[in-house]
């Protein structure tokens, strides 16, 4: 996945967050629950605690939106990420990448941008709470999945 690049793990696994910084779900069960089409993290295991590859549904040879907790695409492919700015050299997988060496206690300098595109993404669940009975599933499958991308739990909403 990545080559040359290491860092220290200052904060203890899951603890000392940023007070700005409230995920609802831990990159453990948004594997298990499926996202990003099973297709991220096959490649990098090893970097990770193996209990959160034990119930991930993964796909290393496709993006399969049926491993999706809501069944549906929401993702944009990397170039687009890329093209936008918003993949930093150290996380070139982006926020997600980022999101797991910040829960394993990495602190870095792009913390608090990466904290900020996460608040600015609650915008999403106002759109769902708004538009949606409390807990169809079946109503903005798409926004609700986007949520879990980014570690909101949508099934609340």
């Amino acid at each position: 996945m990545q080559k040359n690049y290491s860092y220290f793990l200052t904060e203890p696994m899951g603890k000392n967050f940023n007070t700005d910084f409230k995920p609802e779900l831990t990159p453990k069960e948004m594997l298990e629950l499926g996202v990003f089409g099973g297709r991220y993290m096959t490649d990098c295991q090893k970097e990770f605690p193996a209990s959160w590859f034990k119930k991930a549904k993964l796909d290393p040879e496709k993006h399969d939106p049926e491993k999706n907790f809501f069944g549906v695409n929401a993702s944009q492919p990397l170039s687009v990420w890329k093209k936008n700015g918003w993949i930093w050299k150290n996380d070139p997988r982006g926020w997600f990448q980022w999101y797991c060496r910040y829960y394993m206690g990495r602190r870095s300098e792009d913390d608090a941008r990466q904290i900020k595109r996460w608040k600015a993404f609650a915008r999403h669940a106002g759109a769902v709470k708004k538009n949606c009975v409390k807990k169809d599933f079946f109503c903005r499958r798409r926004q609700r999945q986007a949520l879990l991308h980014w570690a909101y739990d949508s099934r609340k909403i």
